[in-house]
């Protein structure tokens, strides 16, 4: 931290994309100088290209060559990429996917020094940065792998719900073979353990889907709910997690049923992205929950076929700043309380006093 106030990293992204643009929107407001100190990796040059797309002339980036170095009181830059890297809005290109990573690694690098306290991530295109460095489906794999947790949970977020995946980025086809007993509990003890530390949900109440339509009908349209997930779902309530399923998908969430419940577990990424991104698209935060860092982002892609157009809003993406914020605050707050726990005596051990 710097003079009291969180170091948020923020890597750029995709340059073709809108990255810039929301990056640039979120930090033009300077009531987010109240409490924290933005750094962004990427390029002053491409920063000011972006600018001039967007006819935005009240900006400015503060130039720096570390994070140490970060004014409190302005938007701050590190400079990572060749000064000739060549932005080309709303095309996939090589340069852009190696100029993400470059970012990504040098924010993660300083993630895992200690010189920023959470990491913001702007889009990136999941094809072009695919290289022998990043051989992963995103973001929350890369990050996975770089945490010393080595699991995590990818949770979307808005103001009144939040939903994590048991499968990410998996085609379909193999997703019935990925739903084991294994996976389930580990998601749902990832999920139970941020909802109580991260956000401060004292006894979270998790619903969990189920695979196949109307959850399987008693076996009538899939056993993977009689032989695997409801037997987890026995299992988790043995450790204290209060986890209610399966839910039947389309009712669960047509009838508001999602409204009852702290967090909800779905089993594969378009059961759990389709109705959050249709209820909160432009305001939800994905965040990697498990990981011994933070790490947030906004809910949506690069967003081609609008870079450049100032067409894009920076709300998911300022929510993103405010929740990682919010998480290393309380993640602070929980670790002080459980530091020093009351001690815990028996009734015996009273009584033979």
């Amino acid at each position: 931290m710097i003079q009291n106030k969180i170091v948020v990293g923020i890597s750029q992204g995709d340059i073709n994309g809108v990255g810039y643009e929301v990056i640039i929107k979120s930090l033009m407001d300077n009531r987010i100088f109240d409490f924290c100190v933005p750094v962004v990796y990427g390029s002053a040059k491409v920063a000011a290209y972006h600018r001039k797309a967007l006819n935005i002339t009240n900006f400015s980036f503060n130039n720096i060559k570390s994070a140490n170095e970060a004014n409190v009181k302005r938007a701050n830059i590190i400079n990572c990429l060749d000064d000739n890297v060549r932005v080309e809005l709303g095309k996939s290109t090589n340069i852009a996917g190696e100029s993400s990573l470059i970012s990504l690694e040098n924010a993660v690098k300083d993630l895992k020094d200690g010189k920023i306290d959470v990491l913001v991530t702007a889009p990136i295109n999941k094809d072009n940065v695919q290289s022998e460095k990043f051989n992963f489906p995103g973001h929350t794999e890369y990050l996975t792998n770089e945490s010393k947790t080595k699991e995590s949970l990818m949770l979307m977020v808005s103001e009144n719900l939040k939903v994590g995946v048991v499968t990410t980025h998996l085609p379909l086809s193999k997703v019935p073979e990925a739903i084991t007993e294994e996976a389930i509990l580990s998601k749902l003890r990832i999920m139970n353990k941020t909802l109580i530390e991260d956000f401060k949900i004292r006894k979270p109440k998790i619903a969990v889907l189920g695979l196949n339509p109307h959850a399987g009908d008693s076996g009538l349209l899939g056993t993977e709910e009689v032989e695997v997930i409801i037997p987890t779902l026995n299992i988790a309530k043995e450790e204290g997690i209060l986890a209610l399923g399966p839910y039947p998908a389309d009712g669960f969430f047509g009838s508001d049923n999602f409204k009852k419940f702290d967090a909800i577990l779905a089993m594969y990424h378009d059961q759990g992205l389709v109705p959050f991104k249709a209820l909160a698209f432009n305001s939800g935060i994905n965040y990697t929950a498990g990981l011994d860092f933070i790490r947030t982002s906004p809910g949506h892609g690069t967003a081609f076929e609008i870079a450049g157009l100032n067409k894009a809003s920076e709300i998911s993406f300022r929510n993103a700043i405010y929740l990682a914020c919010d998480i290393f605050r309380n993640r602070k707050e929980y670790k002080g309380i459980s530091k020093d726990p009351l001690q815990h005596y028996e009734i015996s051990d009273i009584e033979s006093d």
